[in-house]
């Protein structure tokens, strides 16, 4: 080995210790590629306890199911007790006795309780939610609601109602013995078998009728799948491949305010679409063809809704009275509601449902795009007032709600944006109330120079000559205060029926979507009630010194006979409609007046009357140029009035 050969291999050593040196990670990126490590082992973990839990889940389910397939029920004693069971319960002998008992599921915001007899949904309780006086916010409970499908077997009419299910409940999720809970995007499922004899000896666990409840953890909505296995030849129905339901509830009272336009009654959407409800303030009942979508038996803030998916219910019957529950005196309204529900044979058919027991909060209703939303009364038969509030109100309210103010200072806030907007209106509205205001002196003189009765025609026809002369609509005043009424009466719909108001104090209200009430008169007003509104006094008070400011910037030529008197009566009138609505709204309002009062002061600051004045007296020396009509009327008034020729 010669000596550059020796030299080349140290060179070439001492460059690899170089880049091994140069390569070598820094402590950052050690570091780094240890967390990189720990995280992915991490990973690795956790979806191996996924893949565990996954796997006892399934074995848990295939156990349970394999459990209730076996169900082992007692034999019914001698023949002729079976027989007389037979008589009494058709197919189902084996189920028409047994032990009623009660399942819970608690998700994020309800807790559901089932009965194995009838295997319904026996009561709802909203977890978020109170009732005016803070109690638990049932929606229904036993004494108010039964829910069960209508048949025949062996003769005998039978209701799912009667008769006694058996119960799957999950392990999984369990809290308790018969208490389970699923929260966040877990879901869980119960499931209740109403099974058919096989003998006196027991029954057959091949035929069942099948109610699978899932339960969501964050959502008010439950799927609900009913299954019918080898029924073919144990039950029959009235209308063929239908099974009849019948709903039945009497509607709690959730509210303190309660009146005959609170919104109570039945809703439905048609197969066409269409949604639309039976009378709020009057007992209804209708019976239709139409095929239905939804049925949803509707408060003013919550509502129990029954959709069925990819079909129709057919022959409904809606019914709903003021027949009261006579165990207790929280009931407002009873709710029959029978439709037929198509199955697909009796051996193996499945139909889905979904129910939704939950708040009329727009924007949760609307997430499903079922149309229940339009169960919220927001002018949907008159599309600019739903625009305005779909559009506009609902969405700015919201975005002011997640603030986390009190609503009071929501609704001040979403007043002040709205008066904004509108100023423009406003000003043009004040400005020409101020153009027939300097022409008043000139007006007067016209009313004198016509004082009789009788040449009332010639006063209007210089008045108006005056107003065409000078430049002046008489009319441009009216119209941006019109265009202003879609917005209050938008806002008249939308606050009593905003359920974010609901229970929401702001100064001496105790609740914004109530009346507040200062004093509680030992009697009863006619047309106004048994206490005292402050917010509906402040409005009315308000709402006088506002007519009383308009019409001292109006000229009275402006105003018809009577008028003055009536818009001082309307508020009067408003005092007994607002003592008892939602405070919200009169306080509304009251701001909506008040601001108006500063905007007036600013606008009369900004308006010179004497520059009014001028440019009008410049008006009527211009040549006023005639429109097309003008020139053809007069045309045709020429020729008309023209003496024909003599022949």
């Amino acid at each position: 080995m010669n000596r550059n050969t020796i030299i080349g291999l140290v060179l070439i050593f001492a460059i690899f210790i170089g880049w091994s040196y140069w390569m070598q990670p820094s402590e950052e990126e050690l570091e780094a590629q240890k967390q990189e490590q720990l995280a992915e082992q991490k990973k690795q973990q956790t979806n191996d306890s996924i893949r565990e839990v996954s796997r006892v889940e399934q074995q848990a389910l295939a156990e349970e199911r394999k459990a209730i397939e076996q169900v082992e029920v007692a034999p019914i004693d001698g023949s002729s007790a079976y027989q007389q069971m037979l008589l009494k319960y058709g197919a189902f002998a084996h189920s028409g006795e047994g032990t009623d008992d009660f399942i819970t599921v608690e998700n994020d915001v309800m807790k559901i309780t089932f009965a194995t007899k009838g295997g319904r949904v026996l009561a709802v309780e909203l977890k978020e939610y109170k009732t005016y006086d803070s109690l638990p916010l049932v929606l229904f409970n036993a004494d108010s609601a039964s829910f069960g499908y209508s048949f025949y077997s062996q003769g005998v009419h039978l209701n799912t109602n009667e008769l006694y299910f058996q119960a799957f409940i999950p392990v999984v999720h369990e809290a308790g013995d018969r208490h389970v809970k699923v929260s966040g995007q877990d879901s869980t499922q119960l499931v209740m078998r109403l099974f058919a004899d096989a003998s006196a000896e027991g029954i057959n666990p091949d035929k069942y009728f099948e109610y699978t409840y899932t339960i969501y953890g964050d959502k008010y909505m439950m799927d609900y799948d009913l299954h019918l296995k080898g029924m073919g030849n144990d039950i029959s129905t009235r209308i063929p491949g239908f099974l009849e339901l019948e709903w039945n509830t009497f509607l709690r009272k959730q509210e303190k305010t309660v009146d005959r336009l609170s919104g109570i009654t039945i809703y439905y959407r048609a197969n066409d679409g269409e949604v639309d409800y039976l009378s709020e303030s009057d007992e209804d009942e209708k019976s239709f063809t139409d095929r239905l979508e939804w049925v949803s038996l509707k408060q003013r803030f919550f509502s129990t809704s029954l959709i069925i998916d990819d079909e129709f219910f057919d022959n409904p019957k809606l019914v709903h009275s003021t027949a009261l529950n006579p165990m207790s005196s929280r009931y407002l309204k009873t709710m029959n509601v029978t439709l037929d529900v198509p199955v697909n044979g009796f051996n193996d058919s499945h139909t889905d449902f979904r129910f939704y027991f939950g708040p009329n909060d727009y924007n949760i209703l609307r997430s499903y795009k079922l149309d229940l939303e339009r169960q919220i009364p927001l002018g949907w038969s008159f599309f600019l007032l739903q625009w305005i509030n779909r559009f506009v109100v609902i969405p700015v309210f919201t975005w002011l709600g997640h603030y986390g103010w009190n609503y009071g200072i929501v609704i001040l806030l979403l007043t002040i944006m709205l008066k904004i907007v509108l100023f423009p209106i406003a000003y043009k509205t004040y400005r020409s109330t101020a153009k027939m205001r300097v022409l008043k002196p000139e007006i007067d003189e016209i009313s004198k120079k016509f004082p009789k009765k009788e040449d009332s025609m010639k006063k209007q026809q210089a008045t108006m000559a005056l107003y065409k002369k000078a430049g002046v609509n008489p009319m441009a005043g009216c119209v941006p205060m019109l265009l202003q009424f879609p917005i209050l009466i938008a806002l008249f719909r939308f606050f009593p029926s905003s359920i974010e108001l609901r229970q929401q104090s702001f100064l001496w209200a105790n609740d914004l979507s109530s009346y507040d009430s200062i004093a509680t008169l030992p009697f009863e007003i006619p047309f106004y009630g048994d206490h005292v509104s402050l917010f509906t006094l402040l409005m009315t008070v308000s709402t006088i010194i506002y007519t009383w400011m308009n019409n001292q910037m109006m000229s009275s030529s402006q105003q018809m006979p009577g008028m003055k008197t009536m818009m001082y009566m309307m508020p009067i009138m408003f005092l007994g409609i607002f003592n008892n609505y939602a405070s919200g709204l009169s306080y509304y309002y009251f701001l909506a007046n008040v601001i108006t009062f500063g905007q007036m002061f600013v606008i009369r600051r900004t308006i010179n009357e004497d520059k009014i004045y001028k440019k009008l007296q410049e008006n009527k020396k211009k040549p006023k140029k005639k429109s097309g009509f003008s020139k053809r009327l007069e045309e045709a008034s020429k020729k008309y009035n023209k003496p024909s020729k003599k022949k």
